[in-house]
């Protein structure tokens, strides 16, 4: 027969083991228990363990689980202050991707980590570009427009993740650049030109941008702007006339060459940048 203080130290013990999983079966409304089949559920040796591991001792919740919420609660029914519930997140994740997530866009919006990701589920959402997606374009509503121009990427495809180009948990770079500057996140995928040229187009080296617009445009090529309107916003009197070649001179039903037809590109089609030794004016 074992000794009242062993029963009492047992008894103890027993106590002050979490009791979660009394409550939260795997039958319950909310599907909990499939945060077993993830890295998540394997915390602290798995079990009840893991859940205090995110949620903390909670021993208010465990004795009137209907009145007293948990110490961290990442919502709907009960939800902490967004720095408890990212804290919770932050004491694992805070390396590599989320170094910058202190002082982001997205921190200083407030923004909640279970406002994206889901982690009782066994592949969360934001994994998949179609997950990306439908979190992304639902506060992102003009790139969401964007999207569906003529001319783009072929992100609502799924061949092409916004986490391709952007680090949501915040970086170092302007709209949150996995690459250095933006002509770097380009190069990742059109290396054709990054160069070097021996003839080189100065606007292209220094940002895609200027002529581009990364997320859709009504143009080809995702360019801001039709030729030559595009290059006259630059080149307004170099070599040519400085005159902006628009449509308002068809209306009386003549056609005019340098409105039909014209574009800079026909010319000067190596626009990115030439290694031709005659390619001083990007024409080959």
């Amino acid at each position: 027969m074992a000794a009242p203080a062993a029963v009492a130290q047992e008894a103890e013990e027993a106590a002050a083991e979490p009791r979660c999983l009394m409550c939260h079966r795997e039958t319950a409304d909310q599907p909990v228990h499939a945060i077993f089949r993830t890295p998540h559920g394997q915390l602290e040796g798995g079990g009840a363990a893991s859940c205090v591991s995110c949620h903390g001792a909670s021993d208010d919740h465990q004795r009137g689980p209907t009145r007293n919420a948990p110490d961290v609660s990442f919502g709907p029914k009960w939800e902490s202050a967004t720095a408890d519930s990212n804290g919770a997140c932050l004491t694992c994740h805070q390396k590599e991707e989320q170094m910058f997530w202190l002082g982001g866009v997205h921190e200083q919006e407030d923004l909640a980590c279970t406002s994206c990701h889901d982690s009782h589920t066994p592949r969360d959402p934001m994994l998949t570009a179609a997950g990306q997606l439908e979190n992304c374009l639902s506060c992102h509503t003009r790139q969401q427009a964007q999207m569906r121009l003529p001319s783009r990427h072929p992100i609502l495809e799924g061949k092409t993740a916004c986490t391709d180009c952007h680090n949501p948990h915040g970086a170092a770079t302007e709209a949150m650049l996995t690459a250095p500057t933006l002509n770097d996140n380009c190069y990742e995928c059109h290396q054709e030109k990054r160069g070097p040229f021996l003839w080189e187009h100065q606007p292209v080296t220094e940002n895609c941008g200027y002529c581009h617009n990364p997320h859709g445009t009504v143009q080809p090529n995702l360019l801001t702007a039709r030729g030559p309107f595009q290059c006259q916003q630059c080149h307004s009197a170099a070599f040519h006339p400085s005159v902006a070649y628009d449509g308002r001179s068809t209306t009386s039903g003549s056609s005019n060459q340098y409105v039909l037809g014209k574009n800079c590109l026909n010319c000067h089609s190596q626009v990115h940048g030439s290694n031709h030794p005659s390619g001083a004016r990007l024409t080959r």
